[in-house]
């Protein structure tokens, strides 16, 4: 038998003779343990716990929207890092134009001739080092002839009469388009096969 066992008939015991010394007593005289005290602290407590509550809610909102503003602070420090040559590419963009114009008319019997090769060489040699830099910087050629047109990476600038390519699809490249990184820094400006009148 343990020691809970024991105590019980004590306990009953106990009970049975306040019961008998209660006997008798008004009931609004009887104390039945809890006092207007008690009932106040009660309230107070159930008060304090709602404030608890209230203020732990507020502490998880609150290292929410932290977290929320740390990550919009580092996508916009990742963004300025990917994205911060944006102008200065787009105005370098030019000389790259120019430089690859000025390729594409030298004629052939000035390649040969022993003065000017060198001279083309090099020119050659200035245009490879900046697409070099380009795609180190993140900044690459949009595809376009013979890809069908893409609003989102090209500009249609007139339309070509031609049996030769699918409606739609780019015949001609006026202008190179370039991405840095995912996003679009020009468009491509092309020529767009059209079925013939």
């Amino acid at each position: 038998m343990n020691d809970e066992n024991k105590n019980e008939p004590r306990e009953k015991a106990v009970d049975e003779e306040v019961a008998r010394e209660m006997e008798g007593v008004p009931e609004h005289l009887r104390d039945d343990g809890e006092t207007e005290e008690d009932n106040g602290l009660e309230e107070a407590l159930a008060k304090l716990r709602g404030d608890l509550e209230t203020a732990m809610q507020d502490v998880l909102y609150a290292r929410a929207e932290t977290q929320n503003v740390r990550r919009r602070l580092e996508k916009d420090v990742q963004d300025a890092r990917n994205y911060g040559a944006t102008s200065f590419a787009r105005d370098i963009l030019s000389v790259a134009d120019n430089l690859s114009r000025a390729l594409e008319h030298v004629p052939a019997e000035l390649r040969e001739h022993e003065k000017a090769k060198n001279f083309i060489a090099g020119i050659e040699a200035t245009q490879r080092e900046m697409e070099k830099v380009f795609n180190n910087n993140g900044i690459t050629r949009i595809a376009a002839k013979g890809m069908p047109l893409d609003p989102n990476q090209h500009q249609a600038m007139m339309e070509v009469p031609t049996d030769e390519a699918e409606p739609g699809t780019i015949v001609q490249e006026m202008q190179a388009g370039y991405m840095i990184k995912d996003r679009l820094l020009r468009p491509a400006m092309v020529g767009v096969a059209k079925k013939p009148d």
